[in-house]
């Protein structure tokens, strides 16, 4: 099968960037009936970064599996947020990390004294282990999967909880709610559920000064900054257009 074939059978299926997405299926097969069997996977809905076994992540490759939830471009804004916020020599937390993207990426900008993660999925915990090699992955629900010498040490809490309402997951694309776990796409009633827990357990994890940093919409921001207020943080909203992304911050006391 050559490269226009496959960009014709991809623009069929609904394939936005069926071009550039025909180059990465043919540079990842090693033979015709290679490409035929990603190509047919691709059109019957599978997610690219699936396929591939890695998703472009601000700069990085980072490897993916089945079942593991994909970095969103937009993300990389937490992560530049993150960075710009960070003291020197950080102790860094990704939590609900998934694959462990942010943590990497954070990691390539900015050399943390200590890099720890934590999932509850082990299909994720699996691939950030892959993703991490020199961090402390953990399995396990939120600050549960924490050695407590952690607590009142974390400079930077990045979590990229689920935030989207329960309602709403039933609209998503099919590549993300088919193929992605619910647990990291489901936020409960209003999508804020798991940025609640989070925030309520950050104040005793966080080192004075530290700083959590959660994803959000832009009409959950204002919601999530009083949240992170009553969970005696100080929030401050970020967003950026280009990307359209929004992060809301809280600061411990110090």
């Amino acid at each position: 099968m050559d490269t226009p074939t496959v960009i014709s059978r991809l623009r069929a299926a609904g394939c936005v960037f069926a071009e550039d997405e025909a180059d990465l299926l043919v540079a990842a097969a090693t033979t015709s009936a290679e490409l035929d069997a990603l190509v047919e996977r691709r059109v019957a809905g599978l997610p690219l970064e699936h396929l591939l076994g890695w998703a472009e992540f601000h700069g990085l490759r980072i490897t993916v599996r089945p079942g593991v939830f994909v970095p969103r471009h937009r993300t990389g804004f937490l992560v530049d947020v993150a960075v710009s916020l960070a003291p020197p020599d950080p102790v860094v937390l990704d939590l609900c990390c998934g694959s462990g993207a942010l943590g990497a990426a954070f990691a390539a900008l900015r050399s943390p004294r200590e890099l720890y993660a934590a999932d509850v999925e082990s299909a994720a915990v699996e691939c950030a282990r892959l993703n991490l090699p020199d961090a402390h992955v953990h399995q396990g629900d939120l600050y549960d999967a924490l050695p407590a010498s952690l607590r009142g040490r974390v400079d930077i809490l990045l979590a990229n909880v689920p935030y989207v309402p329960s309602d709403a997951v039933a609209t998503m694309p099919p590549e993300a709610r088919l193929h992605e776990p619910l647990v990291a796409l489901d936020g409960g009633a209003d999508g804020l559920d798991l940025a609640r827990r989070v925030a309520a357990g950050a104040p005793h994890w966080l080192a004075p000064g530290g700083t959590l940093l959660v994803e959000s919409s832009e009409r959950q921001a204002p919601v999530l900054a009083e949240i992170l207020a009553v969970a005696g943080l100080a929030p401050r909203v970020h967003e950026c257009d280009e990307r359209g992304a929004t992060v809301v911050t809280g600061t411990a006391k110090t």
